[in-house]
């Protein structure tokens, strides 16, 4: 017996034996649909023995009892349910094969298309000719002709894929685009632990295919315009996507051309920086190879994404030097541009300690403005006592700059931007402040919580469930309390754990038995080496929202999902 193939990652058949399922595995496939009901005919397997067969061979299984006489629209939403909750290939059964591709092309139709569906259908030799009207029927309920979409998402780093996996876990048969034009994802909180030779590169990337829910429409293209009044963006080859709703998650801007000869030298000349990717290992080559002479270590002007991972590098860094021995003979300088060394007054105390500790000089209120890679100079603009701006250079063995960032010109000069260039949004809600079916969410949004992937995870359920809500036609009814979280590595083993939300106010994930974010712990390292990578690849960019429910608004209205 054969598979059939719909799609390449759906395939129907006729009832299943054990043979078919250990078949089955051996081909790929990774999760099993039932669509019999039990007991339908004499010496039919049950979907209890499925599913004990599909465990043995490391599938899943899922029951949508269903028949062609009763095709209901809960069987329907269901299958769509199984299909949205599964990475990988799903082979669909029922007696014949022909119940399983109905349900697949009803679940379907609002989001690929009538004319999608009925052609895979048709190739596939299954004939829904029957089914058209109604598949015709579904598509029209969400305009899903090309270009129309429930929801457009416009970004595919952490904050879009993880809005659109807790928007499809909500509701399956949302006609969902995503618009992003890379073809790899970075797990950037580990760019970190790359310049410190804790990870490899290989770690903190993957293919963008590969974390793009199935169920959402990949758009590879830049955004060029946004045209909010008639619910449109325009995309760089002139197209148009229509939405009901817009959900923008288009990051921040490294601006790294706004250092004259910066761009020059980076990976080069002893400059480096964690802020990209391929420049992380020379930051651990550098910390690794460098005997004596300066450090400098630098911090730009606010908002940048996550505050505390110029000083992450500079920890890692003198530890690596302590344990060689040769710290004393590097003179380690800290250059922010702000007049604090954290903005939340609650971990300072421990990271003066490792400030101490290594012999770090802080030279608050002093910008990067220039490097000569060649001189190994850097130019830094400084402030006086009496506040007067002035230009002192530094030779350099080793600089780890980190580049002002800004909102991305797509945005800063779209209707979305605020007067800072970043989307303007309510703080709570994250509904845009004038376009009421528009959110946003990450690096890019006018908010004053810190810029990280911790953020992100926070903010997309609060996301979905407003953006569901709007097109119910309801108002917001839940919160983002600001919250984000930066695990400042102090030394190899160790982290300080820093949580909290809008006015810095302290928000902590775990009880302070286990784990107390004031203070340097060996949880908080085995949380972000071990648990935290897993968490973001299998669990925040797949919809399952571990520690982040977002709070009821005192005057909502009932939950829409």
């Amino acid at each position: 017996m054969g598979f059939i193939a719909l799609t390449p990652d759906f395939s129907v058949s006729p009832q299943l034996t054990q043979d078919d399922v250990v078949r089955a595995a051996r081909e790929g496939f990774r999760h099993v649909v039932d669509c019999r009901p039990d007991n339908e005919e004499p010496g039919q397997p049950s979907f209890a023995d499925v599913a004990g067969w599909a465990e043995a061979q490391g599938m899943t299984a899922t029951h949508v009892p269903a028949t062609m006489a009763d095709l209901r629209d809960d069987a329907v939403d269901a299958f769509a349910a199984a299909l949205a909750g599964t990475r990988g290939n799903v082979l669909g059964y029922c007696k014949t094969g022909r119940r399983a591709s109905a349900l697949w092309a009803l679940s379907q139709a609002r989001t690929l298309g009538a004319a999608a569906v009925l052609a895979a259908a048709k190739g596939a030799g299954v004939d829904l000719e029957p089914l058209k009207a109604r598949i015709l029927a579904r598509a029209a309920e969400r305009g899903a002709g090309p270009g129309d979409y429930d929801v457009v998402i416009v970004g595919g780093g952490s904050g879009g894929i993880a809005a659109a996996a807790s928007l499809l876990k909500r509701r399956p048969s949302l006609a969902i685009a995503i618009v992003e034009p890379a073809e790899t994802h970075y797990y950037q909180p580990g760019f970190t632990l790359v310049g410190a030779g804790v990870f490899t590169p290989e770690t903190t990337r993957r293919p963008m295919a590969s974390v793009m829910p199935s169920r959402a429409k990949w758009v590879k293209q830049a955004v060029a315009e946004f045209a909010p009044d008639s619910n449109e963006v325009v995309l760089a080859d002139g197209s148009r996507l229509r939405y009901r709703a817009l959900v923008a998650s288009p990051g921040i801007k490294l601006d790294w051309e706004a250092i004259p000869g910066l761009v020059e030298t980076l990976g080069k000349n002893g400059v480096t920086s964690n802020y990209r990717a391929d420049l992380a290992p020379y930051t651990h080559q550098l910390a690794t190879s460098l005997q004596k002479g300066r450090a400098l270590f630098t911090q730009p002007p606010m908002p940048i994404k996550c505050a505390g991972a110029p000083q992450k590098a500079m920890y890692l860094s003198c530890d690596t030097w302590r344990r060689a021995g040769v710290l004393s003979n590097i003179e380690v300088e800290f250059h922010n541009a702000g007049a604090v060394l954290f903005g939340v007054p609650a971990y300072v105390p421990a990271l003066m300690k490792y400030v101490e500790r290594y012999g770090i000089n802080l030279c608050f209120e002093s910008k990067l403005v220039a490097v000569d890679g060649a001189a190994k100079v850097a130019t830094f603009e400084e402030k006086d006592a009496d506040g007067n701006k002035q230009r002192v250079e530094r030779e350099f063995a080793m600089l780890h700059a980190v580049p002002p960032q800004k909102a991305p010109e797509f945005i800063a000069t779209s209707p979305l931007a605020g007067e800072t260039g970043f989307i303007a949004v309510d703080p709570t809600t994250l509904r845009h402040t004038r376009y009421p079916n528009i959110f946003a969410l990450g690096d890019g949004v006018a908010t004053t919580n810190a810029k990280t992937a911790a953020a992100a995870r926070k903010q997309a359920p609060v996301i979905a469930i407003n953006v569901l809500s709007v097109l119910d036609g309801k108002q917001p009814h839940v919160g983002y309390d600001g919250y984000g979280s930066c695990p400042l590595t102090v030394e190899r083993g160790k982290i300080v754990l820093a949580e909290f939300g809008y006015g810095g106010k302290l928000l902590p994930s775990f009880p302070g038995w286990l784990i107390d974010g004031t203070k340097p712990s060996r949880a908080a390292w085995f949380l972000k080496e071990r648990l935290l990578p897993p968490i973001y690849w299998n669990m925040m960019l797949e919809g399952q929202e571990w520690l982040c429910a977002p709070h009821m608004l005192e005057t909502s209205s009932q939950p829409a999902e």
